[in-house]
């Protein structure tokens, strides 16, 4: 994958696909530690040990349409080119925490690309869902939490096609009100 945001995507339908009601983002870009940092936490199925230790095996997934799973072996094949690592940890019944990092300034890590639509996009496809996305920069922070949205929309989908394009510009402008970096 050639953007950040397309593999916190595809890590956090991980999350969905663990049945998880609740799943938290949290993404610090400081340029003043030169730490690009991911967590992706939720309280799904969880993996058991002997899973999790071949995890990042390419040939391993849970998946039943097809034999290999990409995402975490890509994840941390990029995080360990640039001068980062992932830590995971699970346990069976009370879900997952990943991490990972990268060197912010690497020249290899690769650039964040459209993380508002990303995130819209993954939020109105689950619906049923309890996000919490935060980005911290060295200047400030902007937290979106679904249920407080929800409220604030009165109940309008938020698969609604002008929500989407509504919450997509919302993320943006908040993103670069903190000087969310690239």
């Amino acid at each position: 994958m050639k953007e950040l945001a397309m593999h916190v995507y595809d890590l956090m339908e991980n999350s969905t696909a663990a049945d998880s009601k609740d799943v938290r983002l949290t993404i610090v870009d400081s340029l003043k530690d030169n730490d690009f940092h991911f967590t992706i936490e939720d309280n799904g199925r969880g993996m058991s040990p002997e899973f999790l230790a071949r995890v990042t095996d390419p040939y391993t997934t849970s998946r039943t349409t097809r034999k290999v799973g990409l995402g975490l072996p890509l994840i941390k094949m990029n995080t360990e080119n640039c001068g980062g690592g992932m830590k995971l940890e699970s346990e069976v019944g009370k879900g997952t925490r990943l991490e990972f990092w990268f060197q912010h300034d690497h020249w290899d890590r690769p650039p964040m690309g459209d993380l508002p639509g990303t995130l819209v996009m993954l939020l109105s496809a689950h619906e049923d869902i309890h996000f919490v996305i935060t980005y911290r920069t060295d200047d400030d922070e902007f937290v979106l939490d679904t249920d407080e949205l929800k409220e604030a929309l009165g109940g309008m989908p938020l698969g609604d096609y002008k929500i989407i394009s509504y919450l997509k510009e919302m993320v943006a402008e908040n993103l670069a009100e903190i000087h969310a970096n690239e």
